[in-house]
C-alpha cells in the first residue's frame, strides 16, 4: 500500500494494518515465490498467522476468538495477499468455511468447532460446487439421506479450497430433492470422517499455494446434529454466508492489485532507460496514475461493502457483488500493467508481477464469477426498484 491512507480507519484498525504489513512482509513474502514454484501450502504464513492469532480474526469471542469485525477481516487479508494471494486464503478461507456456523449453527455445533478453529488447531473449508454444478449451485446432486439419528452422505465436491488441509468442510447436500434449492441443507464433515477422501491436488495457473481438490463423500455416516440450521435451509445459508465473504475476496484481489503497484512503481524509480530513470517517462506516468486510481475506487468500495456487512445492510448482496466485481476487475487490470511496465523483466519470474498476475485472475472466477456478479446485482437492484414502487 502507498503511503497515502485516504481512509479514516480507527486507531484499532490501523494498528491491526501495521501489524499485518509487518508479519506479512518478514515472515510471509520470503517464502511466496517459494511456494509458487513448488505449488506446497504456506506452511511458514500458516504457523506466523496462527502464533499472531490472524488466522481466523472473525470467530466470536464466545469461542476463543478476536471477535473481529468485518473490516478487520478485510485488512488481514489484504496485507496478506499483498505479498502472497495463497496465504491470504488462510484466513479468507477460514471465514468461508466456519461462517455458515455462525449465521446459522446451533450454540452446541459452534462451540464444537469454531473454538478448535480459533486456537489454530483446525481449518476450514466450505463445499458448494459440485463438477456438473458450479453457477448453478442449486443443481447439486451430492445427497444427504437420514438414517435414524445420523445422515448418510454420498457425492462429490469440486474446486474446494485447501481440501485436504482443512480439517472440517461445510458440505451442502440435497434432503429433499423435489424442492430444488428449498431442499438443500448443510452439514459439518470432519477430515477424519470414515468415507471421506479427496483428489488430486488441481494443477493450476495460479494460487499454486492452496491446495484446491476434490472432496469425494461415500456413505458418510454422520450424527444429525451436525446440521446447520434447519433441514432444507442450506442453500439460503449458503447464499447469505456469499454475501459477507465476496467482501473477502474483493479484499484479496485489493492486495494483489496494490503488491503489483508497490513493485511497478518502485521498478520505475531504480531503472533508468535513455539517461533516466522510467518514472520520469510521461506515459508510464499515466499508466500508474490510472492504476492507482482504480485501486483507490476499489479499496473505497471494498470498505464500504465491509461496513454493510457488519450492519447486516439490506442491500448488502448488491454490496458484497459490487465489490467482489469491481476490486477482481481491477486486480486484473492492474497486475497486467505491472507486467507491463517491467517489460521482459515483468515476464521472468525474477520478479513477482507474473505470479500476482496470475494469481489475480481466479479472483473474477471463485465465489461466483464475475458475470455471476452481475446478475446477482442486476436482480438486486430489480429487486429493491419493484419494492419500493409496491410500497
Amino acid at each position: 500500500m502507498s503511503s497515502f491512507d485516504y481512509f479514516t480507519l480507527s486507531e484499532e484498525h490501523r494498528m491491526l494494518r501495521e501489524a499485518v504489513r509487518d508479519l506479512a512482509r518478514d515472515r510471509i513474502a520470503p517464502h511466496a515465490a517459494d511456494v509458487d514454484e513448488q505449488a506446497r501450502f504456506p506452511q511458514e504464513a500458516h504457523d506466523a498467522l496462527v502464533a499472531n492469532d490472524l488466522h481466523a480474526v472473525h470467530v466470536p469471542e464466545e469461542f476463543g476468538g478476536a471477535g473481529a469485525d468485518a473490516l478487520a477481516s478485510v485488512i488481514v487479508i489484504e496485507e496478506v495477499a499483498r505479498v502472497c494471494a495463497s496465504s491470504s486464503l488462510i484466513p479468507a478461507v477460514n471465514k468461508l468455511g466456519s461462517l455458515p456456523l455462525v449465521l446459522a449453527g446451533s450454540e452446541a455445533l459452534k462451540k464444537r468447532y469454531l473454538a478448535p478453529l480459533a486456537a489454530g488447531d483446525a481449518m476450514f473449508s466450505y463445499c458448494l460446487s459440485e463438477p456438473g454444478a458450479g453457477s448453478d449451485a442449486a443443481g447439486m446432486t451430492t445427497r444427504a439421506v437420514r438414517d435414524g439419528d445420523h445422515y448418510v452422505l454420498n457425492g462429490v465436491k469440486r474446486w474446494i479450497t485447501n481440501a485436504g488441509v482443512s480439517e472440517y468442510y461445510t458440505v451442502m447436500a440435497v434432503t429433499d430433492p423435489s424442492r430444488r434449492s428449498g431442499g438443500i441443507s448443510a452439514f459439518v464433515v470432519e477430515k477424519s470422517d470414515p468415507g471421506v477422501t479427496f483428489g488430486a491436488p488441481e494443477k493450476k495457473l495460479g494460487i499454486k499455494g492452496s491446495p484446491t481438490r476434490e472432496v469425494y463423500l461415500d456413505n458418510v455416516r454422520i450424527p444429525a446434529d451436525r446440521m446447520i440450521g434447519d433441514e432444507g435451509t442450506g442453500f439460503a445459508t449458503a447464499m447469505r454466508t456469499l454475501d459477507h465473504t465476496r467482501i473477502t475476496i474483493a479484499a484479496q484481489a485489493l492486495g494483489i492489485a496494490q503488491g503489483a503497484l508497490d513493485h511497478a512503481t518502485a521498478y520505475l524509480r531504480e531503472r533508468k532507460q535513455f539517461g533516466k530513470p522510467l518514472a520520469d517517462f510521461q506515459g508510464l506516468q499515466f499508466m500508474v496514475a490510472d492504476m492507482a486510481m482504480k485501486i483507490s475506487a476499489a479499496r473505497a468500495l471494498t470498505y464500504q461493502a465491509a461496513a454493510a456487512s457488519e450492519r447486516g445492510d439490506a442491500d448488502l448482496t448488491y454490496q458484497g457483488a459490487a465489490a467482489k466485481c469491481f476490486a477482481s476487475d481491477v486486480a486484473m487490470e492492474v497486475t497486467t500493467d505491472a507486467v507491463q511496465l517491467l517489460g521482459g523483466y515483468g515476464y521472468s519470474r525474477e520478479y513477482p508481477l507474473e505470479r500476482m498476475m496470475r494469481d489475480a485472475k481466479i479472483t473474477q472466477i471463485y465465489e461466483g464469477t464475475n458475470q455471476i456478479q452481475r446478475v446477482v446485482m442486476s436482480r438486486s437492484l430489480l429487486r429493491a426498484a419493484d419494492t419500493g414502487k409496491r410500497n
